[in-house]
């Protein structure tokens, strides 16, 4: 198997298992605090990095120049996943992840004034008609819930936030480093609020797995992600991201017996070609 391929598949891997920690949170938020499933996620994560990673790069993992904003950085992703599961308890699995895929188009506009980077026509189009896929999806006055959506959107906004400071981060920290700090600061942040949902439940066995595969399938996917980008050109799998929808949606109908309207698949349709647009055109020609 070439390394092309083999980047594809480790890929293609990554966004089944990020589906599975959706679909999976979305199961146990009916049974505990949204706060209480997040930090296992990143308390299970830490401890993965530890045991796994830190014997073999010492030092090279968590010393670094930029201490504050590789912090702020890991702050925006815990952003992202307290609001992703508050809109998980609110939506169906396949339309939250579809709002949710609006992040590219955030990125777009927001690299402008941030980043310095030249919004060209094509992107400004397939931005406008990201929207209007959202708008199609969430349909305001629709059956959808208004808090839901607006979860959804403010989880959007946290990941274009943490995107663009991942690219001002890459110059000058390995992606070994910044997976760590998302981890630490995540399980730290998470551990002086989670006592206040603390309460007397505890999960069963099959609970307590599913509640430490949360870190399992949210570190290896990450882990696997960063291998594909090092053996793949990021043009040939960007594309590919949006096959996590497919995910979602075959997981939302397996599990919850929930299946999109066909005004609701137009929308997530528009949006995932917008984002494709997008990708296709910062690959190099």
């Amino acid at each position: 198997m070439n390394a092309k391929l083999q980047g594809i598949i480790l890929f293609l891997t990554a966004t089944l298992l990020f589906a599975i920690h959706d679909a999976t949170s979305k199961y146990l938020i009916a049974f505990f605090a949204i706060p209480l499933l997040v930090w296992s996620r990143y308390v299970v994560h830490l401890s993965i990095m530890l045991i796994a990673v830190a014997p073999g790069m010492g030092r090279e993992l968590f010393v670094t120049a930029r201490p504050w904003l590789m912090t702020l950085r890991a702050l925006t992703l815990v952003g992202v996943s307290l609001l992703f599961q508050n809109a998980l308890k609110a939506l169906p699995l396949a339309e939250t992840t579809a709002i949710i895929f609006i992040t590219p188009l955030l990125v777009a506009l927001l690299a402008g004034p941030l980043l310095g980077e030249k919004v060209r026509l094509k992107s400004w189009l397939a931005t406008i008609a990201g929207f209007c896929g959202v708008l199609l999806t969430a349909r305001p006055g629709g059956v959808m819930s208004a808090s839901g959506v607006a979860y959804a959107l403010g989880s959007a906004l946290c990941y274009a936030a943490y995107q663009i400071l991942t690219r001002k981060l890459s110059a000058t920290e390995p992606a070994m480093r910044q997976l760590f700090y998302t981890a630490l600061v995540g399980a730290f942040a998470m551990s002086l609020i989670v006592p206040t949902y603390w309460n007397a439940l505890l999960p069963t066995a099959g609970q307590g797995l599913l509640i430490v595969s949360l870190g399992l399938t949210a570190g290896v996917g990450h882990f696997l992600l960063i291998r594909a980008f090092r053996q793949t050109p990021a043009s040939t799998l960007s594309p590919l991201l949006y096959v996590q929808l497919v995910w979602a949606m075959l997981l939302g109908l397996l599990v919850f017996g929930q299946l999109p309207d066909l005004m609701t698949t137009i929308g997530m349709v528009i949006i995932g070609a917008s984002c494709l647009s997008l990708a296709l055109q910062r690959a190099p020609s």
